[in-house]
C-alpha cells in the first residue's frame, strides 16, 4: 500500500477534521432534493460526495460537515439554515396521494409534487398555531367496491348536504372546500408540468393541489370536484387505477350537476345556444353537459357522437369562456389577519426553521391571485 493517501481519502480526512453539523436534519435534505427534482447520484456529483453518503445523510445515519452542507445548500438552492433541525416535516407517501395521471407521471416528477405537498402541510401546521382554520367536515364513505352510478350520485348529494351546499349551481367549489376544512393550493409553475392535479388525506387536514396550466374556470371547478371525490370516497383506496379515477370523474359530474336538477335544462336535441346557457349557469364545460345528456338517455349515441366531433373541431379552450380559474384564498387571508394583529410573516418563518421564500411560495399558492384579505372564508360566492 502506498504511503501517500489518494486525493479522495485526503478530502474525506479534511472534511472529518472540520467537524459535523450536529443539528442536521436528513428529512429536510430529502425534501430539498426532491423539490429540486434531483436523483441522489446527481446531487452526490454536485456536492462532491458519494451517492451512499447522500443516502446516509437523508436517513440520519451520518451527518455532513459544514463545508459539505454548504455544497449541498448550493446544489439544492436552499439556505443552510433550512437543513438544521426545526419543525418536523411529515411524509406524504405516494400510496396516499391520488394523481390524475399516476401511471404516466415520471417518478421524479411525482416525488417533486409530493415534496411540495409535504412542505405545504408543514407550513400550514405553523399557521394553525396562530390561526384557527375551519374544522374538517367531510363525509367518509369508506372503501367501496365498484359503486354504481346511482350510488355515486347519492354520495355526491350527501356530500353537498354535509358541506352545506344549497341546491342548484355551486357558485365557488374551492371556497366551499376551504369552508369545510380542505386546504386547496395551486401548484407553483416550477413544478413539472407532468403533474395535473392530486389530493391527499395523509395528514390531519386534507390537501388538494390544482394545476396552474388550465386557465379555464370550468376545468378548474371539475378538477376540484374530482379531487373532492377522492377525499370522500377513496381515503384508504390505493391510487392510480382507471376505475378509481373514473369514479372520481362520475362524482364530480354529480356534484356539479345534481341528479334530477340538470336534466330538465338539457336540450333534447343538439342545440348549442341552449348548451351555452346551461354552461354559464352551472359553471361546467360543454363536454360535461354533453356527457350527462348522453349518460341519462336524453341524447342518442349518434347525437352524442356528433356533439363530440363538433367539440373536437372547436378545440380548447371551448367557446363561451367562464372567466379565470377558481383560486384558493385561506392562506393569503391568514397572513392578512396576522399582520393586522401585529404578527409578521418573518416571525412564523423564524419559529419553523423555513426560509421566507418557502413561506411565500406556499402562501402565494393558497391565495386568491396573490391578494390578501380577511381570514374568514367568504360564502358570498358560494
Amino acid at each position: 500500500m502506498s504511503d501517500q493517501e489518494s486525493p479522495k481519502r485526503l478530502a474525506a480526512r479534511k472534511r472529518r477534521s472540520e467537524g459535523v453539523v450536529s443539528d442536521f436534519d436528513g428529512r429536510r435534505l430529502s425534501l430539498a432534493r426532491r423539490l429540486a427534482r434531483k436523483q441522489r447520484t446527481v446531487l452526490a456529483r454536485d456536492a462532491n460526495v458519494t451517492p451512499a453518503a447522500i443516502s446516509q445523510f437523508e436517513k440520519d445515519q451520518a451527518r455532513p460537515t459544514l463545508p459539505v452542507l454548504a455544497q449541498l445548500s448550493l446544489a439544492l438552492g436552499q439556505p443552510i439554515e433550512f437543513f438544521r433541525r426545526g419543525r418536523p416535516i411529515a411524509d406524504v407517501p405516494g400510496s396516499a396521494a391520488h394523481f390524475r395521471s399516476l401511471r404516466s407521471t415520471p417518478a421524479l416528477t411525482r416525488d417533486q409534487a409530493l415534496a411540495f405537498a409535504e412542505l405545504a402541510l408543514a407550513v400550514i401546521d405553523v399557521f394553525e398555531q396562530y390561526v384557527e382554520f375551519p374544522s374538517v367536515n367531510l363525509p367518509d364513505f369508506g372503501e367501496l367496491d365498484q359503486p354504481s352510478d346511482s350510488a355515486i350520485a347519492q354520495m355526491a348529494d350527501q356530500t353537498r348536504r354535509a358541506m352545506d351546499i344549497p341546491h342548484g349551481p355551486i357558485g365557488h367549489v374551492v371556497r366551499h372546500m376551504e369552508a369545510n376544512g380542505v386546504i386547496a393550493l395551486r401548484l407553483p409553475r416550477h413544478i413539472d408540468r407532468g403533474v395535473d392535479a392530486f389530493s391527499t388525506f395523509s395528514s390531519h387536514r386534507p390537501l388538494v393541489l390544482m394545476s396552474t396550466l388550465k386557465n379555464d374556470r370550468a376545468r378548474s371547478r371539475f378538477d376540484a370536484s374530482h379531487e373532492l371525490g377522492h377525499l370522500v370516497m377513496h381515503r384508504d383506496v390505493p391510487p392510480g387505477s382507471k376505475v378509481v379515477e373514473a369514479d372520481a370523474n362520475t362524482f364530480a359530474s354529480y356534484l356539479l350537476l345534481p341528479e334530477g336538477e340538470i336534466e330538465p335544462e338539457l336540450p333534447r336535441r343538439l342545440d348549442w345556444e341552449a348548451m351555452q346557457h346551461a354552461k354559464k349557469r352551472w359553471g361546467v364545460s360543454l363536454r360535461a353537459l354533453a356527457y350527462r345528456a348522453h349518460r341519462v338517455g336524453i341524447w342518442t349515441d349518434s347525437t352524442y357522437r356528433r356533439a363530440n366531433q363538433m367539440l373536437a373541431s372547436m378545440g380548447l379552450p371551448e367557446p363561451g369562456p367562464l372567466g379565470p380559474p377558481e383560486s384558493p384564498s385561506i392562506l393569503g387571508n391568514s397572513v392578512s389577519l396576522l399582520e393586522q394583529h401585529g404578527t409578521q410573516l418573518g416571525e412564523l418563518v423564524h419559529s419553523a426553521g423555513f426560509s421566507l421564500d418557502q413561506f411565500r411560495l406556499i402562501v402565494d399558492s393558497g391565495s386568491d391571485q396573490g391578494l390578501r384579505m380577511k381570514v374568514v372564508v367568504s360564502t358570498e360566492n358560494k
